[in-house]
């Protein structure tokens, strides 16, 4: 399986993307940043960083994508992620005063993050799977540029939404549509290969920090020790809100990308709200009673139930042998 990750790390998207280079049987060929839950040159840092740590063979080609949504200011998350958005790891020092995490090369492509998902898109065709944890303004762009050559790609799965419960940035939308309401309606609304992967099923995979460390412990090592010390700003945020761990958003939609069996998914009729002020970002989905003449014909399929026990043993038992 040939995927393109086009993320905002974000510490559930460092997850997502360890998870993705630790899956047998799938290679993550290019990655794209945007900026979201970081500056775009912060996300951008942090592929390389985990990158670094990771250090797979080959290495997925990076590119710079969209540092501003398309039509608004940017809104970034570094209270949930730490101001770097992986747990505020300049603060992490050796025993002899040397960084933990010092400055890393980057390899970056001379393309932008567009037209990398472009070429990509267009190299790999019905066989590459997009998966996009963050706002959807690279993908807005790509669209805009050369719909026919994005159409080409056999699946997208988007991490975004919220269909039937309430938003977490504002009560009625997600974060990255609430970041780029009109990246989000561009590419809801252009009869893409869409899977939806919101918030009802995301917010029922979550990793307790217990669980974790136990897992860890089994096999001490350098991605182990990254793990655990960037997670743990997540794991304080989530305690701070109650929540009892951190919810695998971005993790379940690259779990989803790898087995969509995963979760349980409904075709239905998307749109995204641009224009309300309370209801910014909004995503709604026709789920009334009606006969489907009535009623808006399906844009996506959308996961509304998630193997949420099966889907924490894939992702400890892969993220774990990567810790070996």
């Amino acid at each position: 399986m040939r995927l393109l990750i086009d993320t905002d790390p974000g510490i559930d998207d460092a997850l997502a993307l360890l998870l993705a280079l630790a899956s047998p049987g799938a290679s993550v060929e290019a990655i794209t940043t945007v900026g979201g839950n970081v500056p775009v040159d912060q996300a951008l840092h942090n592929v390389f960083r985990i990158l670094d740590v990771a250090r797979p063979v080959p290495v997925p080609r990076v590119a710079r994508g969209a540092e501003a949504p398309l039509k608004r200011a940017l809104v970034t998350a570094g209270h949930v992620h730490g101001d770097d958005g992986l747990g505020n790891l300049d603060r992490l020092v050796e025993p002899d005063g040397r960084p933990r995490y010092p400055a890393v090369p980057h390899g970056l492509e001379m393309r932008d993050g567009a037209d990398l998902i472009l070429e990509t898109a267009d190299r790999f065709g019905a066989g590459l799977v997009v998966v996009a944890l963050g706002p959807l303004t690279n993908l807005a762009t790509a669209l805009e540029r050369d719909p026919r050559t994005l159409a080409r790609a056999g699946r997208i799965v988007v991490m975004g939404g919220a269909v039937a419960a309430p938003g977490n940035i504002t009560p009625a939308a997600e974060f990255n549509f609430y970041v780029d309401p009109e990246a989000a309606a561009a590419v809801f609304d252009a009869g893409l290969a869409l899977e939806l992967v919101p918030l009802d099923v995301t917010r029922q995979a979550v990793l307790r920090q217990s669980g974790l460390a136990a897992r860890l412990s089994e096999s001490p090592s350098r991605i182990g020790r990254f793990v655990a010390d960037f997670t743990l700003h997540g794991f304080a945020f989530a305690a701070e809100q109650g929540d009892g761990g951190i919810a695998l958003h971005d993790p379940l939609a690259v779990g989803v990308a790898l087995d969509p069996s995963l979760v349980g998914f409904e075709p239905l009729g998307v749109e995204v709200e641009c224009e309300g002020g309370i209801a910014r970002g909004m995503s709604v989905a026709d789920r009334r009673p009606l006969g489907s003449h009535r009623k808006r014909r399906p844009n996506c399929h959308v996961a509304l139930s998630v193997d949420a026990p099966r889907f924490l043993k894939l992702f400890l038992d892969r993220l774990c042998p990567a810790c070996a």
